[in-house]
């Protein structure tokens, strides 16, 4: 061990320096004189110049550098991955068995390995695993955080000489790890990676995403559709079930490109009512490497109701006939009929209405609203009756369908309180709309293919085949663009302008309520050579997914919905509520509670305020935290009516099994310090350039004497000896 000094030197400081010292010397000689030179008097300026000296000293900046030599070892920390991934099998032996990441990697760690003994002779080692999770069954909600071990590493206060780091290189949670890495090469730590496991996926299908609805109606036909990814290398057929209790109620074959996404859904009529738990399983496939995420389960409500339906028009076209005709034979359905002919008393008979529902609490009781060729002013509507429909949708999640008409009276609407609802811009000077010479067809966005109003086949294929074999239309109404936000359905499939292909089919959701623009009047012709399949089955999926929202939950006296439908765990689950009084109607004024029940018994009360702007709405909401069946009650407090209903919470792992290993990260971590990357079968390549690294550059232990507290505690003992004795000479 042996040391230097070390010491600032600038032309300003040495100035200073020496200024102060001239000046010191000549107040002390002047000083001296002044009290006769006497010895005491020379010994207290002595002190003075001395605590000069020592200021003029520190000047400089002195300090004391020793070298420190290591006398053991160096220490090398070594890092295996214990995240949940480590289970994926993909870690091929020579004599051809498969093995997981994680046995591959127990082996490893046996003592006896060579490895450590090629490594001791070397290093001191010290082993470290990450995660540090406590619960090994929750290692798959703790995802793999390179960040931590490297960071941890970075701040500890004797850097280890080198990391060997272990891992398939699965990041998903904390900050990037090549900033822990960059701190590292500063403190000159290499990091030597070794990647496990495979960069290509395993033969294996995943059911990546379902798409349920909330409840259902018993006896109904419903298409749950739902998304699949195939990593299997040939295209391979499989059969989707769908279940419920473990029993099977609908099967379908459907075949499954090679390394790509699937869209279809599966179909069946639900027969028992209540909350029933159901799951959509796809059949594991030939050499599939795993079969754990294959299915999906979902909670729906099964529910015998009937569903109020309002249609507004002026004249009998054939469109309003038909349309009425699917709705009166729909024995889920409670149609009434209001034909307001123009010039002429309104249309009479079973079913119809005089006049318009007198109040708005009235029309609130209709779930989805119809509005055909009808328009503001004489024969139609009152600016009154505009807002009230324009209310009920916006705060009490009623549907309302835009059915134009040759007549063009529709169009005042474009300019009323309805105006916000139309999910597309009318053109200008066209109020009568297009008509055409030549049959024109519709054609599936990309977006109608597999949306659950425009489903009329099992996938999205079949359906766009459908509808572009459907009869075509003579007419279509003056659109010129969809409004932003606005889900396209189906578009004219010749005609376009500057801002693309006409939309006909478009739909949008406005306050709690949604809003249905069908911009043909054609739809009876669907019927020809198939009578009502495709007809009858088209509107009532428009009436069901329109009142879907209120319908989701209610009991007498109360209603509420929430979204979203699937909730995943983290998300916040926003309920907005309608109380209704004695006679049904909604209550602008009242006190509404909601409790949540989570799976592990944990119980979260929020209240519902009153939505700004809306009539008889009231939000709240509150986060999920946990995965599983949730039980939600709302109430009522002035009523004291209360509505339940079961939530199943979805809650993906953030660790996937079977997923590629990333080795990209780990070789941007082995260059940024300067470390060696590698694969498990170049292990031991990376171990040699570990043993051949160079003895660690002797460390510096340095003694800044110009801010030491011993310094420190010298200056002010000279200087208080010296005003003490100033004191006693009587200066003071």
């Amino acid at each position: 061990m042996n040391g230097f000094w070390t010491f600032v030197f600038s032309p300003l400081r040495i100035t200073l320096a020496a200024a102060l010292l001239l000046v010191t010397a000549m107040f002390s000689w002047h000083q001296y004189r002044r009290g006769g030179r006497r010895r005491a008097e020379a010994v207290v300026e002595m002190l003075r110049l001395l605590a000069a000296a020592f200021l003029a000293f520190t000047l400089f900046k002195p300090e004391r550098v020793r070298r420190l030599h290591e006398t053991e070892r160096p220490e090398v920390v070594v890092l295996f991955d214990r995240s949940a991934s480590m289970a994926t099998r993909d870690m091929t032996q020579p004599g051809g068995d498969v093995q997981s990441r994680a046995d591959w990697l127990e082996a490893l760690r046996a003592p006896e390995h060579p490895v450590w003994s090629l490594l001791e002779s070397r290093y001191r080692l010290r082993f470290e695993e990450f995660p540090a999770s406590p619960d090994k069954d929750s290692l798959a909600d703790v995802g793999t955080d390179l960040h931590e071990p490297l960071h941890r590493l970075a701040r500890e206060g004797a850097a280890p000489r080198a990391v060997l780091l272990f891992s398939d290189g699965d990041w998903n949670v904390g900050p990037p790890p090549v900033l822990a890495a960059t701190r590292l090469q500063a403190l000159d730590v290499p990091v030597f990676t070794v990647a496990i496991g495979e960069d290509r996926p395993l033969p294996d299908i995943e059911l990546t995403g379902l798409r349920a609805p909330a409840y259902a109606l018993a006896d109904e036909f419903i298409n749950i559709p739902f998304t699949a990814r195939s990593f299997l290398p040939e295209p391979t057929s499989v059969n989707v079930v769908l279940l419920e209790a473990g029993i099977e109620r609908a099967r379908r074959a459907v075949t499954l490109p090679a390394m790509a996404q699937f869209s279809s859904a599966i179909g069946f009529a639900p027969t028992q009512e209540g909350d029933r738990i159901f799951s959509v399983r796809i059949m594991p496939a030939a050499g599939e490497a795993r079969t754990d995420n294959n299915e999906q389960a979902f909670r729906m409500a099964v529910r015998r109701e009937i569903i109020r339906v309002l249609i507004i028009e002026t004249e009998p076209r054939w469109e309003y006939r038909y349309l009425r005709n699917a709705a009166v034979r729909d024995h889920g359905v409670e149609v009434h009929t209001l034909l307001l002919h123009p010039y002429l008393r309104p249309g009479g008979g079973l079913g119809y209405l005089p006049s318009f529902p007198r109040t708005r609490e009235e029309l609130s009781r209709y779930d989805v609203i119809f509005l055909g060729d009808v328009g503001l002013g004489p024969g139609g509507l009152t600016e009154e009756q505009a807002q009230w429909l324009r209310d009920v949708v916006e705060s009490q999640a009623s549907g309302l369908v835009f059915l134009p008409g040759v007549s063009g009276r529709w169009i005042s609407l474009a300019t009323g309180p309805l105006m916000p609802l139309l999910p597309v811009d009318i053109e200008d000077g066209r109020p009568n709309g297009h008509g055409l010479m030549v049959e024109a067809r519709l054609q599936l966005t990309a977006r109608g293919r597999d949306h659950l109003l425009t489903m009329l086949a099992p996938s999205p294929e079949q359906n766009a085949r459908i509808w572009a074999g459907l009869p075509g239309f003579f007419w279509y109404a003056p659109v010129m663009r969809a409004k932003p936000g606005a889900d396209i359905l189906a578009v004219h499939a010749q005609v376009r302008n500057e801002h693309g292909r006409i939309p006909l089919l478009v739909t949008s959701a406005f306050g709690s309520g949604k809003t249905l623009f069908m911009g043909i009047d054609s739809a009876w012709r669907w019927r020809r050579g198939v009578e009502d399949l495709y007809h009858y089955r088209f509107w009532s999926q428009v009436f069901r997914w329109m009142a879907h929202q209120r319908r989701m939950a209610h009991a007498e006296g109360l209603r509420f919905f929430y979204t979203p439908e699937s909730p995943t765990r983290g998300d916040r689950l926003v309920v907005q509520a309608t109380p209704l009084d004695a006679s049904g109607f909604p209550m602008p004024s009242a006190t509404v509670e909601a409790r949540l029940f989570a799976p592990s018994g944990a119980e979260t009360r929020f209240t519902l305020r009153p939505v700004e702007g809306a009539w008889a709405a009231y939000q709240g909401g509150a986060e999920l935290r946990e995965g599983g069946e949730f039980k939600l009650e709302v109430r009522c407090r002035e009523t004291d009516r209360k509505v339940e209903t079961r939530i199943l919470v979805s809650a993906p792992s953030v660790e996937q099994i079977g997923r590629p290993a990333r080795p990209e990260v780990l070789r941007e971590i082995a260059a940024v310090t300067g470390g060696r990357f590698g694969r498990a079968d170049q292990l031991d390549e990376v171990v040699e350039a570990l043993r051949a690294l160079p003895p660690p550059t002797p460390r510096h232990a340095v003694l800044r004497w110009w801010c030491h507290p011993v310094w420190l505690a010298i200056l002010a003992l000279i200087w208080g000896v010296y005003w003490m004795g100033r004191k006693g000479l009587g200066r003071v």
